[in-house]
């Protein structure tokens, strides 16, 4: 780094400091991307998990989840790689509306970490991120899961393909509907080019609760000609 850029990234940190991910805290400049508090608390989920969609279970003799075990996913594996909580919830929030992009990379370099074995072993082939409409992404400015594709994808060295999926409807939130309204709301919601043929694909959302819309994308990029369409979320709630 040149002394100018120095100067300018000291310039930048005075006007827009950085925070915690997590807390919201204002970092000491030059320090870790997240306070000392918080990653203490920063855990990724353990224990036993669904093997369909690896939400965390209470009961370690179960394989599936009850949501897991009575449906079948259009997805053929993913991993979560925090448990939902308030304070995750928050940070999320803060991502996808209040403009703290860079959480965004800060959780997408974290997956690398804690999920680099997983992604090796499903032999992934590229990046996909779950799109916004266009109308949605006009309005926010950027798409939350393209900015944690693109930091998980530089840490693997994957590619990231952001055009192969698109959202052709502009469906209400899913946060606000039942499970039975979700799948109705994101049917159909999703179309794909037709240059995904044979490769094992890795989509990319922020939060997973009923795997409603990746199963929709998963589906779709199934009909494109992918191979085996897997997940990776940043927070994943416990079963109930």
């Amino acid at each position: 780094m040149t002394k100018k850029e120095k100067i300018k990234n000291t310039f930048l940190n005075i006007l827009y400091p950085r925070r915690c991910p997590v807390c919201h805290d204002i970092l000491v400049p030059g320090t870790q991307k997240i306070c000392s508090g918080c990653r203490e608390w920063m855990k990724p989920a353990t224990g036993p998990r669904c093997f369909k969609c690896s939400k965390p279970l209470k009961d370690p003799e179960q394989e599936y989840c009850s949501d897991c075990s009575r449906r079948t996913h259009l997805f053929d594996q993913g991993i979560g790689i925090f448990p939902y909580s308030t304070l995750l919830q928050e940070s999320l929030f803060k991502l996808k509306y209040g403009k703290r992009q860079e959480y965004g990379v800060f959780y997408g370099e974290l997956a690398a970490v804690y999920a680099k074995d997983q992604i090796c072993r499903w032999k992934i082939d590229c990046i996909i991120p779950i799109p916004l409409h266009r109308k949605r992404l006009e309005k926010r400015g950027y798409n939350q899961a393209e900015i944690i594709a693109e930091a998980l994808g530089k840490r693997l060295n994957l590619p990231v393909k952001k055009k192969q999926l698109k959202r052709k409807i502009n469906t209400k939130p899913q946060k606000d509907l039942n499970p039975g309204e979700r799948q109705k709301n994101i049917k159909g919601a999703f179309t794909a080019d037709e240059g995904l043929k044979g490769e094992n694909i890795l989509l990319i959302d922020d939060i997973y609760t009923t795997g409603a819309t990746l199963d929709e994308a998963a589906g779709t990029l199934k009909k494109a000609g992918a191979e085996r369409v897997y997940f990776l979320v940043i927070a994943i709630g416990s079963e109930l």
